[in-house]
């Protein structure tokens, strides 16, 4: 009968994963482009307020939920701005 386990498969497995993952991983330049969604969503903003403005639309229905989303987004900002500048694990 042949043996159940066999250290040379788990070895083969162990090394087919690990270079699963080196090829997945993101670069820490790469991880900082997370963080270019901010300026497209402050555009946004902007461009809503200059249409208030132009086109007289009222925005004080919008201005609370856009405030507690900027509250929420600054958050986000902040982990993801940890998360960018963590040093690569090994």
């Amino acid at each position: 009968m042949e043996p159940l386990d066999n250290d040379l498969d788990y070895a083969a497995i162990r090394e087919k994963i690990a270079v699963q993952r080196r090829s997945r991983s993101i670069s820490r330049n790469a991880r900082f482009n997370f963080l270019l969604i901010i300026p497209g969503l402050a555009l946004l903003w902007v461009l809503y307020l200059i249409g208030a403005a132009v086109f007289q639309w009222h925005v004080t229905d919008v201005v609370n939920s856009v405030m507690t989303a900027m509250i929420f987004l600054f958050v986000i900002a902040a982990a993801i701005l940890f998360w960018a500048t963590a040093p690569k694990a090994e």
